[in-house]
């Protein structure tokens, strides 16, 4: 993986309709390496999202996980910040069904999906 440095707000090629969302939306957009991971589950506690399961099996909770985004190691996804702190959000496009709010929770302990 290359440690790329990511840039404020730009559109990376990403489709239309990210040049209509707010500035603020995104603190940062990484560009993704070419053996960038995706999310394919949210880890939550008490419903709120605490980590991501990664396209490789790999939990990372939120903090590594943007760490992890901000060098290109996951796709698809932008920084953004709530109260301080630091969170991942999907990059828009034309799909919902891609979006992390649609993707299947796992547990805390164990990984178990719901």
């Amino acid at each position: 993986m290359n440690n790329k440095t990511a840039q404020p707000y730009q559109n990376h090629g990403i489709s239309s309709g990210l040049e209509s969302l707010p500035m603020n939306a995104f603190s940062e957009i990484p560009t993704p390496s070419s053996d960038a991971m995706t999310i394919t589950a949210l880890r939550k506690d008490d419903g709120r999202v605490t980590g991501y399961q990664l396209s490789n099996g790999q939990i990372l909770d939120k903090e590594d996980a943007v760490a992890l985004a901000r060098k290109g190691g996951i796709a698809g996804v932008g920084i953004a910040t709530r109260d301080g702190s630091e969170y991942l959000k999907s990059l828009p496009d034309d799909s919902e069904n891609n979006n992390l709010s649609h993707l299947p929770s796992i547990t805390q302990e164990g990984g178990d999906i719901s």
